[in-house]
């Protein structure tokens, strides 16, 4: 791929598009609209959403290609890098894109909560794939929004582009939830899978070598991002990952510590705790009870 090319502001990703600028920190782009398309990667100082239609290339999202297919949902955090590769062919994508500047939404309501969209820091071969009236919803947004942006602007205009914004982010968790639930074809079995690593973890005495286990750990072995991978989890048992993990952690501390002759010492050693205070306090703020207390009642 070529080069990294820094995309800072929305009025400079309309022209790399060839698209017009009516709003300086907000613009939705229908690439069917579009006469030519430029091929290069773009680090985005903007957050993207991108529809795609149909098949017109390898998205890449840092240095991983994702064959992406029609109905999908694929989103950009500033500072995250992307680009097209088409394999030579100069295919012309065929979609929608909404780019906004984080200007926008500062002040706003959205911005205190954009962080709880984690789906902005998913890997792309974790799109968002869309059933046909989900697609509905999400054009009849981004419809709103174009409506807006060609309108004089008025007192009311940022309230309203960027509530129509919230109300598509809203609705795209709705969506992932769904997803969570039926393209278990394409998960696996996350939990059982978590679950059998979370073992061979203090098994295998990885625990010494790498200290304690770590949602990111989890996550790079079952190749999805952290965000993603705790999000499922979260669907899965109500719970978050490091919740899990923690109790994982708990029931080995009470194993070991009931061994003849153990100390807590060699168990947080054994663990992956800097000291042995560290598994003193997060033992007694799980259990109730100190481990050498614990012991003694078991």
């Amino acid at each position: 791929m070529a080069a990294v090319k820094k995309i800072d502001t929305v009025k400079s990703y309309n022209e790399e598009m060839g698209a017009e600028t009516r709003h300086p920190l907000v613009n939705v782009v229908n690439f069917d609209e579009i006469a030519t398309y430029t091929q290069f990667s773009r680090q985005m100082g903007l957050y993207c959403i991108f529809l795609k239609n149909v098949k017109c290339g390898d998205m890449r999202y840092g240095c991983q290609p994702y064959d992406y297919e029609g109905g999908t949902l694929v989103f950009i955090a500033p500072g995250q890098v992307y680009g097209i590769d088409d394999g030579g062919s100069k295919i012309k994508p065929s979609g929608m894109a909404l780019v906004f500047h984080p200007d926008l939404i500062a002040g706003t309501g959205l911005a205190k909560k954009i962080r709880e969209y984690t789906f902005f820091s998913y890997a792309v071969n974790e799109a968002l794939h869309l059933s046909e009236s989900e697609r509905s919803t999400v054009v009849d947004c981004l419809n709103k929004i174009t409506e807006e942006i060609k309108l004089i602007s008025d007192r009311h205009s940022k309230t309203l582009i960027v509530s129509n914004i919230e109300l598509l982010l809203n609705y795209c968790l709705r969506f992932y939830h769904r997803q969570f639930i039926t393209r278990t074809h394409v998960t696996g079995n996350i939990l059982s899978r978590f679950e059998n690593l979370l073992d061979d973890y203090f098994s295998s005495g990885k625990s010494q070598q790498l200290g304690l286990p770590g949602v990111s750990y989890f996550a790079e072995q079952l190749h999805l991002s952290p965000n993603y991978f705790g999000d499922l989890i979260k669907k899965e048992t109500g719970n978050k990952a490091t919740d899990f993990i923690q109790r994982k952690l708990i029931e080995e501390v009470k194993a070991r510590i009931c061994i003849p002759d153990s100390s807590i010492s060699e168990t947080a050693m054994e663990l992956g705790f800097k000291y042995p205070q560290h598994l003193t306090r997060l033992f007694k703020q799980k259990v109730g009870l100190t481990p050498d207390a614990f012991r003694r009642l078991n």
